[in-house]
């Protein structure tokens, strides 16, 4: 079973869509309320994403992923804030 990885708080959507879109495993995006939606999905994102979105950042959210480069590549973003930082 998975778990939650990282928790997200206040993160420019733009850019972690652009790092969620170099990732090769599923990623998911789990709520408080316990929803999970797959964000290699791109309906999923636009669903998922526009409902926890206030003023333009992600208000909070846990990320889980299958395989283990995408969860040091968010883990890196969520950290650096940053995504041409990453590699």
């Amino acid at each position: 079973m998975m778990t939650p990885v990282m928790s997200l708080h206040d993160i420019d959507v733009s850019e972690f869509l652009t790092v969620l879109d170099t990732c090769e495993g599923n990623v998911f995006l789990v709520t408080h309320e316990g929803d999970k939606l797959n964000l290699k999905s791109k309906l999923c994102q636009l669903v998922g994403l526009t409902r926890l979105i206030e003023g333009g950042k992600i208000s909070e959210a846990f990320i889980v992923c299958e395989n283990k480069e995408d969860e040091s590549k968010l883990f890196r973003f969520n950290l650096l804030g940053d995504s041409t930082k990453i590699a």
